[in-house]
């Protein structure tokens, strides 16, 4: 019997914030808890963070400043419980 290894895929989150003080990522992925994934900001002010995710599809979005955002770079996205929109990853 074969045992079935589940697939990660290393996922690069990337926003462009040149005046923000504080990034986060939040989505199903880490039970849409902002506070345990932060974003770096690199010199050119873009914010970053590498995940490694099992296939799958997640809904997330940036937490900019305390402000809740879609992600800029991707125009697949899902309407929430709030009447928002979440972003959308499939892997």
């Amino acid at each position: 019997m074969a045992i079935k290894k589940s697939l990660t895929k290393k996922v690069a989150f990337k926003i462009s914030a040149p005046n923000a003080k504080d990034v986060r990522l939040a989505g199903d992925f880490n039970s849409w808890d902002a506070s345990s994934t932060n974003l770096q900001k690199s010199k050119d002010g873009v914010w970053k963070r590498e995940l490694a995710l099992k296939s799958g599809r997640y809904e997330y979005k940036y937490l900019v400043d305390g402000q809740w955002q879609r992600d800029p770079l991707n125009n697949l996205f899902a309407v929430n419980t709030f009447g928002t929109e979440n972003s959308v990853i499939e892997l």
